[in-house]
């Protein structure tokens, strides 16, 4: 019998690649090509939509003729994508109408601080269970139309379409102007603060608020279900899932059940917590999402706890600080004394996301004495990123009945055995860390299984999945407690830094 393959496009925020998976979730191909990133203004990210979609038509095809198959022997296509990330393009030319606004980018700030102001955190939240932050997608809709001559004009004429990056792939491989579907999944729906989070579908109040025609929106669909063929790269191969990044990862870790939760460790890290059918409103500094949406089977829902600045900080120490040449000596240095020496590194440096949201808030570094060494500053580097992690753990437990009782691992930091066995011992749960690393990527591709009958059930997925590596609880809890207290009364010295400068 032929051998046949999952392709999953993984679309992220510095790289696009393209992997071949088989029936027990192994790589097989993967081919990956850089992006340029365009910074034109201090806090300002943006992406060419285009040299994405060009780079993904060069890697699918190399991804392909590295193991010597053809197109028929891929049972189907699925997308993970960098999320919020928002493209505008001209519905009859398929131009992109200026760069993508990439969802690290925060020119949206005085805009967002006028919508916490009025009408208030709780009308967006009453609607769409997100609060206003520069990290969706409206208001980048919102401050292109109040930037760009004529362009809201034109999308209340029909002419604009909007997208995250898996619409904007999506239209491509489908056809472009010739008939591309514009369509967007659940979970990347989500993100927009532009959808009822009930319905799914889009809520007539908040496109009136901020003024976003109905027609510039794609459909929305479920995560995994068949979408159509591809027209182009991959002509007559269905693409049939697509997933915001972070749920992608939630999948790909087999997190089906309430309470599961993984955690992605990269520049910035993602907690998400399965918790099933029901919608639970954070009070506590989360993020109520949609984790996957199966066909017609009931959406199932998630809270999430975006982190800031995790393995940025340690790329910090290296390139700012210089006092490592390689991301992987941190842990090495940090291994030369005992612990911290009473130093705290909060690593606020463009404010705090969950479950603070202060963009008042900027990096410290307290408790300082003579005493400290670099090995000191090392391991205060590694345990702010524990220490946020419990804290947005602490906030999923408050708001939700379903106590982490266990936290899978991915992403690069994971590679890191002294954070890993840190986490556990600051969480008090164990930490176990999956065989296949591109959980991502995998997470794309099981949806994309599924929905094609590749793979019959989520039950065969949870089979795929093996555990590499596991860290247990070591830490006395007196220690623990003590320590966060320090913790939370450092993270309190962060706020209130960035103060608007008066004028003389």
């Amino acid at each position: 019998m032929v051998e046949r393959y999952v392709m999953s496009i993984d679309q992220g925020t510095t790289s696009t690649r393209c992997i071949l998976f088989d029936h027990r979730g192994r790589l097989v191909s993967v081919v990956q090509r850089e992006h340029q990133q365009h910074f034109p203004r201090p806090g300002w990210v943006e992406h060419d939509a285009l040299e994405i979609w060009r780079n993904l038509q060069r890697i699918v095809p190399e991804a392909v003729s590295n193991v010597g198959i053809d197109s028929g022997q891929i049972a189907a296509i699925g997308i993970a994508n960098q999320r919020e990330t928002t493209v505008l393009w001209d519905r009859q030319t398929g131009v992109p109408l200026g760069r993508a606004i990439v969802w690290q980018d925060t020119r949206t700030g005085p805009l967002v601080e006028d919508l916490r102001k009025q009408p208030g955190d709780e009308f967006f939240l009453d609607r769409c269970c997100l609060p206003p932050s520069t990290y969706f997608s409206a208001p980048r809709i919102r401050w292109l139309f109040d930037h760009v001559d004529g362009l809201e004009q034109r999308a209340q004429d029909g002419e604009v379409l909007f997208g995250t990056m898996e619409s904007w792939l999506v239209w491509n491989l489908t056809g472009g102007p010739d008939g591309g579907l514009h369509i967007t999944d659940a979970t990347n729906a989500s993100r927009t603060m532009l959808i009822n989070l009930q319905t799914l579908t889009w809520d007539e109040e908040l496109m009136e608020f901020f003024g976003v025609p109905r027609p510039m929106l794609p459909e929305i669909r479920p995560s995994a279900e068949d979408y159509g063929e591809a027209r182009s790269v991959l002509p007559g191969v269905r693409i049939t899932a697509a997933l915001g990044d972070q749920q992608a990862a939630l999948f790909g870790q087999t997190c089906f059940s309430p309470g599961e939760a993984k955690c992605t460790y990269g520049t910035g890290s993602f907690l998400v917590m399965n918790t099933g059918t029901d919608i639970v409103r954070s009070r506590h500094g989360l993020l109520t999402t949609v984790a996957y949406k199966i066909a017609n089977q009931p959406t199932v829902y998630a809270l999430e706890g975006p982190i800031a600045v995790t393995g940025s900080l340690v790329q910090w120490f290296r390139d700012r600080l210089g006092l490592i040449n390689s991301a992987a000596e941190i842990e090495t240095l940090a291994r030369t004394v005992e612990d911290n020496g009473g130093c705290y590194i909060v690593p606020a440096f463009s404010g705090l996301f969950a479950p603070h949201w202060r963009s008042d808030a900027r990096g410290v570094i307290v408790g300082l004495t003579s005493y400290i060494t670099k090995g000191h500053l090392a391991r205060a580097v590694l345990e702010a990123t524990g220490w946020q992690t419990r804290e947005v753990v602490d906030a999923i437990n408050a708001d939700s009945a379903l106590a982490l009782k266990q936290l899978k691992v991915d992403g690069g930091m994971t590679s890191n055995n002294l954070l890993m066995q840190f986490l556990a011992d600051v969480l008090d749960v164990p930490v176990v860390r999956p065989l296949v690393a591109e959980t991502v990527s995998l997470g794309a591709a099981y949806a994309a299984g599924l929905a094609a009958g590749y793979w019959p059930d989520l039950e065969v997925l949870r089979g795929n999945w093996h555990r590499a590596a596991q860290w247990l609880p070591d830490m006395d809890p007196e220690r623990r407690e003590w320590e966060y207290a320090c913790w939370q009364r450092a993270v309190e010295r962060s706020f209130g830094w960035l103060q608007p400068r008066k004028r003389p």
